[in-house]
C-alpha cells in the first residue's frame, strides 16, 4: 500500500504579522508627523473660518443668502471693494517696475552688487511693518523730508499724508521684498549660456535681454505679482494710518463694522467675500500655471 502523496500548497509565511505591523505603520508615519500642523491649522483657522462661514449664511430663519443679497446691492460697499482690488493692482504694477532692475541687477552681476542689494531689500523682513509705516507718516507729514526738500528749493509740497498716494507708497514699500525675491529666484537660474549664444549670434545686449532673458523670467513676474496682489488684498493697518478716511480698504471696513457697529455678520459676510477672492485669484493662477510653480520660485 502506497504512501499518500503530500499535499503541495504554499509554504506558511514567516513574521506575517510583524511585515503588516511594519507597512501599517509606515503608512501612519507621514500623517503622526503632520498631526501637530493639522491640529493647529484646524483649531487656529478651519475652525474659525467655518464659524464666520456659519455667521454670514445662518439667519434667525436658517439658510440664506440675505446678507450677501444686502452687500452686493450697497453702492459703498461695491465701491470699497473696487477701490482695495483697484488699488492693489497699482501696488503690483509699481512693485513689478521698482522690483525687475533690483532684481535684475542681483542675479546678473552677483557679487558684492547682489549681496548687497539682497540685504537691503531683505533689511526690511527685520523691522515691523508697523514701525515702517509710521516712518513713512514722518517723511511724508508737512514736517517731513519731501517737504523740507521742497521749502529748500522755493516750492510748496503738496499734502501727501492721509491721501490715496501715500497709502500706496507704504503698501509699495512693505511688499517690494517679495516681488525681488520672486524675480530673483527665477533670474538666478536662467542659464548664463543662452544669453552668450544669444550675443554670439550677433543679437546686442538689449535684443538678448528682450527676446531671451525677459521670457525666461515670465515665471517670476507672474509669481511675484500674485504674491504681492494677494497680501495687498489683507492690508489694514497701512492704509489707515497712511491714507485718509475716502481711501479706506475692505479690511478697514471690516474692522469698523466690528469695532464701532458690531455688526458681527455684515464683517462676516465681507470677509467671505474678501476670502473668495483671494480663493478665485489662487484658482485662476493654479489652472494656468500650477501652484507648485509658487512656492518652487
Amino acid at each position: 500500500m502506497s504512501a499518500p502523496e503530500p499535499v503541495i500548497g504554499p509554504a506558511p509565511v514567516q513574521g506575517t504579522g510583524f511585515a503588516g505591523r511594519q507597512m501599517v505603520w509606515r503608512a501612519l508615519q507621514p500623517w503622526l508627523l503632520l498631526m501637530p500642523v493639522l491640529v493647529f491649522v484646524s483649531v487656529l483657522f478651519i475652525l474659525p473660518l467655518l464659524g464666520i462661514l456659519r455667521l454670514s449664511f445662518v439667519g434667525p430663519d436658517g439658510l440664506t443668502l440675505e446678507a450677501y443679497v444686502a452687500l452686493f446691492s450697497d453702492p459703498f460697499y461695491l465701491r470699497i471693494l473696487g477701490r482695495t482690488l483697484t488699488a492693489s493692482l497699482f501696488v503690483t504694477f509699481f512693485c513689478l517696475l521698482l522690483g525687475y532692475p533690483i532684481a535684475y541687477a542681483a542675479a546678473r552681476y552677483g557679487g558684492s552688487l547682489g549681496t548687497t542689494l539682497l540685504l537691503i531689500v531683505t533689511m526690511s523682513f527685520w523691522t515691523s511693518f508697523l514701525a515702517r509705516t509710521y516712518a513713512w507718516m514722518v517723511i511724508l507729514g508737512s514736517q517731513g523730508l519731501i517737504a523740507n526738500l521742497g521749502r529748500m528749493f522755493g516750492l510748496e509740497s503738496p499734502q501727501m499724508l492721509f491721501t490715496g498716494m501715500a497709502a500706496n507708497i507704504g503698501m509699495i514699500h512693505i511688499v517690494l521684498p517679495f516681488m525681488v525675491l520672486s524675480l530673483f529666484a527665477v533670474m538666478q537660474r536662467i542659464d548664463p549660456n543662452l544669453l552668450r549664444a544669444s550675443t554670439s549670434l550677433g543679437a546686442t545686449p538689449f535684443q538678448t535681454f528682450l527676446r531671451v532673458f525677459l521670457p525666461l523670467s515670465v515665471p517670476g513676474m507672474i509669481n511675484g505679482c500674485a504674491l504681492v496682489y494677494i497680501v495687498c488684498l489683507g492690508f489694514y493697518v497701512t492704509p489707515e494710518l497712511l491714507g485718509g478716511p475716502q481711501d479706506q480698504m475692505i479690511a478697514r471696513l471690516i474692522g469698523s463694522q466690528i469695532e464701532q457697529l458690531l455688526d458681527w455678520r455684515e464683517a462676516a459676510t465681507m470677509a467671505a467675500v474678501l476670502l473668495a477672492v483671494t480663493l478665485i485669484i489662487f484658482a485662476v493662477y493654479d489652472y494656468f500655471f500650477g501652484l507648485d510653480r509658487l512656492w518652487r520660485s
